[in-house]
């Protein structure tokens, strides 16, 4: 099913290939010149400490004994899948603004465009993953390591990995039947749906509706199951007497409720209008490089147990 699938999607961008566009121009934020050098060392920056403490993550989850548990394991799945996510659009966004190399073959573009939707939707439903696991935690926490087993939540972080590969899929597919003939300048620092859908010559709303319908699925369905799971959450907080049962409670959620309200905030604002605007990409920052880079830093900074085990790591080196 899968190979077919590639074959299908092969072909489809093929198709676009007979267009009269064979690549497209990325404007990234050359409309303000004077600032591009500044960005280029703000991004960069940004870029090497995400990567830097999202593998910091990954190795203390895998080398402490602390840290097996299946929260920490969803940690350093998404830590895993920030990396990859952040590595399909910076180094392009880097090498435009240092070295003006702002043009992408139309292949290069869809599957840029393929592969970020594919891991954006992946998150979102990995972070509905990880507030279910808080849920069952705290509410149900007799039985949550028999829940918990290892088979199950291996098979759970699998899961948003499937749903991200088979929703992306659609839009992405509808998009690249448009015809492409004239103009190729893409107002974005990526390929995304909107900015290519603008530029077809055909007519897109087909493709809009499939990228409204799917941006439903994969942005406002996961953020109201957060929601309803957080809901759920605070309700059995409220019945602990203690403010320091309350406090010790809410501590193991209140780092991936804040990374999910930033991820979510700006994605559904972007995703779920069927036409882009000129603000898109700045608001798309937040969702490929900021809360990237700021979950490393939320997720120990904001955790005793993160923090006990670098400081362990960091003895055991010295």
């Amino acid at each position: 099913m899968e190979n077919i699938s590639l074959v299908y999607f092969s072909n489809v961008i093929g198709s676009v290939n007979k267009t009269g566009v064979k690549e497209f121009i990325l404007v990234a934020f050359s409309d303000i010149q004077e600032l591009e050098m500044l960005l280029f060392i703000v991004f960069l920056m940004a870029y090497v400490l995400c990567v830097m403490g999202n593998i910091v993550i990954l190795a203390l989850v895998s080398i402490e004994p602390s840290l097996k548990t299946p929260m920490y394991f969803f940690i350093g799945t998404l830590s895993a899948l920030e990396i990859i996510l952040v590595s399909v659009t910076v180094p392009k966004l880097l090498a435009n603004l240092i070295a003006a190399d702002n043009r992408i073959s139309i292949t290069g573009c869809f599957g840029q465009l393929y592969a970020f939707n594919a891991l954006g939707v992946t998150e979102c439903y990995l972070l509905a993953v990880m507030s279910f696991d808080r849920d069952l935690a705290i509410n149900n926490p007799l039985h949550y390591m028999v829940i918990m087993s290892k088979t199950f939540y291996t098979k759970l972080a699998i899961l948003p990995w499937v749903i991200g590969l088979v929703i992306a899929f659609f839009p992405t597919v509808f998009t690249a039947r448009l015809e492409f003939c004239g103009p190729n300048t893409i107002n974005h620092f990526f390929c995304d749906l909107a900015p290519l859908q603008n530029l077809a010559c055909s007519d897109p709303f087909i493709s809009n509706v499939v990228t409204s319908t799917a941006a439903i699925f994969a942005t406002v369905i996961p953020f109201f199951t957060i929601m309803g799971f957080y809901i759920h959450i605070i309700a059995t907080i409220s019945k602990i007497k203690s403010f320091g049962g309350k406090q010790k409670a809410f501590s193991t959620c209140s780092s991936h409720l804040i990374v999910a309200s930033m991820f979510f905030g700006t994605a559904i604002i972007v995703y779920v209008r069927p036409k882009g605007s000129k603000y898109d990409k700045f608001l798309a920052l937040m969702y490929t490089v900021f809360t990237p880079l700021l979950n490393p830093f939320i997720y120990t900074l904001r955790n005793k147990t993160v923090m006990v085990a670098l400081r362990k790591s960091r003895s055991l080196k010295d």
